[in-house]
């Protein structure tokens, strides 16, 4: 077994690549599960050797993949402590919110080739609750909107202001309404552990949604 370094073999990129391409489909199925979008704007893919459903729109694409790739260097480098999808009603208040909590090791055990196959089999684990979530939440009121929301470092959220990956999608501080919520219950999802990383998923879910 050998031990590593984050900075070995670039590994932060590795990882970075790996939870993007993971959190875009993520969004995609919460959206679809939790009824945000017409199921119509959906298409069944297959990812993770399980079908999931993505959107079909151009535009709610090109969000989610902007959001994506301002998220991606902060993962590089260790900042993201969360990634967020934040459902609110009509009036913008938050009724539920999508937990991705993340961590990384500083030394990286590995151990085999099979390490890669084996957080696939996570993910799929943690894809098939998302897929199923609805069962345990209740329904949302019509009319809903989402947003993405990153929890960061101290440190990096100094930086960020400095830095824009994309042009003309800065990163803004978010709400004080869009982070807390008041009256939520929180419910665990899926809990995934491995060599690389570390993530928990569970939904905070306002009481009264109506």
């Amino acid at each position: 077994m050998a031990t590593l370094t984050r900075q070995d073999l670039n590994f932060g990129q590795v990882v970075a690549d790996i939870l993007c391409e993971f959190l875009e489909v993520a969004i995609h199925l919460i959206l679809y599960v939790r009824e945000i979008y017409p199921s119509g704007i959906f298409q069944k893919r297959k990812k993770y050797n399980v079908p999931v459903q993505m959107s079909c729109h151009p535009d709610l694409n090109q969000y989610i993949q902007d959001t994506l790739h301002c998220v991606k260097p902060l993962i590089e480098k260790n900042e993201a402590e969360k990634v967020v999808v934040v459902i609110m009603d009509k009036e913008h208040h938050p009724v539920e919110r999508f937990v991705f909590e993340i961590s990384q090791p500083p030394l990286l055990s590995i151990s085999s080739e099979t390490l890669l196959s084996h957080v696939e089999q996570l993910l799929r684990a943690m894809i098939l609750k998302i897929s199923v979530c609805d069962a345990v939440l209740d329904n949302n009121p019509p009319g809903c909107t989402f947003t993405v929301l990153v929890h960061t470092r101290e440190a990096a959220t100094r930086n960020m202001e400095k830095v824009q990956v994309i042009k003309d999608f800065p990163w803004i501080v978010a709400d004080e309404q869009e982070v807390h919520m008041e009256e939520a219950k929180l419910i665990p999802l899926k809990t995934m552990t491995s060599d690389i990383l570390k993530m928990q998923l569970y939904v905070e879910e306002k009481t009264q949604k109506t």
